[in-house]
């Protein structure tokens, strides 16, 4: 029983340096999709950035790691070889050299570290790049650079003019009228048939 119990209790292993050249980490990559300007508060105004971080060893497999990780925002200039701009805020610094930093770090579901940049007078609708540099414990680092790409204002749509159907008007029948011819003046004189007129022969004609 006792010896039982005692292989359920957790235990302190060192990792071999084999384990280590195999699983350890090897890179890191901030994730493009998950990482988003949010509203961590609650309150309908963006918070600031919030960063889901991964580290991976040689398979391209998440694992975790331990050291120090300082993030830095700059505005995004764009058609240029470096894309990064003006800094706008003082760097953020992230630990995860404990075990409660690992815990309160650590999303099982992403399997990643997650990171609540607090940036009050973030802009959702201009873009930022965001670079991530991380120092291990153990010696080397790891750098990462995202572009996070500002919302697009969605065009308004215009509603279209309510067209009236048209009023069709039937036409009412006219009055029956009579038409009569046009009367001829009484003190016009009646015509009479004309008789062609023959004068009466001369006398010296036989």
């Amino acid at each position: 029983m006792v010896a039982g119990c005692a292989s359920d209790m957790p235990q302190n292993v060192t990792r071999t340096p084999l384990d280590q050249m195999l699983f350890g980490p090897t890179g890191m990559r901030i994730q493009p999709v998950f990482t988003q300007v949010r509203d961590w508060t609650g309150d309908g105004k963006p918070d600031g950035i919030e960063v889901v971080l991964e580290i991976q060893d040689q398979f391209g497999d998440p694992t975790k790691a331990s050291g120090r990780i300082i993030f830095e925002l700059y505005t995004y200039r764009a058609y240029n070889p470096d894309p990064r701009g003006t800094r706008v805020v003082a760097p953020w610094e992230g630990r995860l050299d404990s075990i409660e930093d690992q815990r309160a770090r650590w999303n099982r579901v992403n399997r990643a570290y997650i990171f609540q940049l607090a940036y009050d007078d973030i802009r959702p609708g201009e873009s930022y790049v965001l670079t991530s540099m991380f120092e291990l414990t153990g010696g080397g680092r790891f750098f990462d650079r995202l572009i996070i790409e500002g919302e697009k204002a969605e065009p308004k749509t215009s509603t279209p003019p309510v067209i009236a159907p048209p009023v069709i008007v039937t036409p009412s029948p006219a009055p029956a009228t009579t038409t009569r011819p046009a009367s001829i003046p009484a003190s016009a004189p009646a015509s009479s048939p004309t008789t062609a007129h023959t004068p009466p022969p001369r006398a010296d004609q036989p």
